[in-house]
């Protein structure tokens, strides 16, 4: 079962992961120019999340005494704040995506995995081995490379001060989400009850919820519902307001395949696990971006995907010759103590 619910992640934190970033991108290419909004967007889609537990109700559902969520109060709380922080990070990163191509958006984000690294050293006692720091260093490389030349693929009409402040916004919500994954590893650890898929998504659903308040006061605040119409009337993809609404149903479903995969590794098994998922999949994210939206690849970009690979196949290197290690031992202690009988 634990196989069957690590591909069902892998599968919709890819869909997330590389579609959330684009349909975002699209809404802003598009003219679509509230921040608030699309932060809103990428939690907004959480009641989907109602069904798997409805599901899981009824199978366990033995008495009329069967509760409908497992979730208590110690874990409730910390889903909250789990959840505000993930508010703030939704706002960085639409923040950044407003002013920088997918492609280098997807490069900065993958500095995220030397953060989470660093983050679950200390958090939740995460062992480091030579390959870890080999591709902690190499991504934290490739990124800083972009930060060097910022010229090179602006967006049209985008001054310089745009493109350093979405550079900057980017990284805050790389650096912000590296923290929340091995937090909410170590609510895990720490929870005083038995942690069950159910109760994940119990989390996710409080998080998600939590989040999307915070990034609607926002919008309230800066005036977002009085543009939203106007914004449509004026979307630039198919000529009419129908096509806006179905990009932002779509963004709110696609974000939402993002953090139930991104939770649902976490729980399946670590929160480092669920980071080199994140950034192993952006680079295909960077090479769809390129596709589809036509973006600038310079020199930088190549060497800065480059010393990504470079950094993932370290990491996955270093896994497999771990797991080999410990199943030698396994294997001798096994064939010890089989019984020698004498011929």
């Amino acid at each position: 079962m634990k196989t069957g619910l690590v591909i069902i992640n892998c599968i919709i934190l890819a869909i997330g992961n590389c579609g959330g970033p684009l349909i975002t991108r699209l809404y802003f290419r598009n003219g679509g120019k509230r921040i608030w909004f699309s932060s809103f967007l990428q939690t907004a889609g959480c009641p989907i999340i109602l069904f798997p537990l409805l599901f899981s109700f009824l199978g366990r559902k033995e008495a009329t005494t069967t509760p409908f969520f497992l979730i208590k109060p110690p874990l409730f709380l910390a889903s909250i704040v789990i959840g505000l922080l993930t508010g703030v990070d939704n706002y960085l990163y639409a923040y950044g995506l407003a002013y920088l191509p997918v492609s280098t958006s997807s490069l900065v984000i993958s500095s995220q995995l030397a953060f989470t690294a660093f983050f679950a050293f200390f958090m939740v006692k995460q062992k480091f081995t030579p390959f870890i720091i080999n591709a902690v260093v190499l991504l934290t490389l490739g990124a800083g490379i972009l930060a060097l030349h910022t010229d090179g693929d602006k967006l049209a009409k985008e001054t310089h001060k745009e493109y350093i402040v979405g550079f900057f916004m980017t990284l805050a919500a790389a650096i912000l989400y590296a923290f929340v994954l091995p937090l909410v590893e170590l609510t895990h650890k720490k929870a005083r009850q038995r942690i069950s898929y159910t109760l994940v998504l119990e989390m996710q659903l409080v998080l998600c919820f939590v989040a999307t308040c915070f990034c609607l006061v926002g919008m309230l605040a800066d005036g977002d519902f009085k543009e939203l119409a106007r914004e449509a009337r004026d979307f630039k993809l198919g000529g009419s307001t129908t096509y806006y609404y179905v990009v932002v149903v779509f963004t709110a479903i696609i974000w939402q395949g993002f953090f139930l995969g991104s939770i649902g590794m976490i729980f399946c098994a670590s929160s480092l696990v669920s980071g080199i998922l994140i950034c192993a999949l952006l680079l295909l994210t960077e090479v769809l971006a390129v596709f589809f939206f036509r973006e600038k690849f310079q020199a930088e970009k190549s060497i800065s995907l480059f010393l990504s690979l470079w950094g993932f196949v370290s990491y996955f290197y270093g896994q497999i010759k771990a797991e080999n290690k410990t199943e030698t031992p396994d294997q001798e202690a096994q064939l010890s103590q089989l019984p020698v009988i004498d011929s």
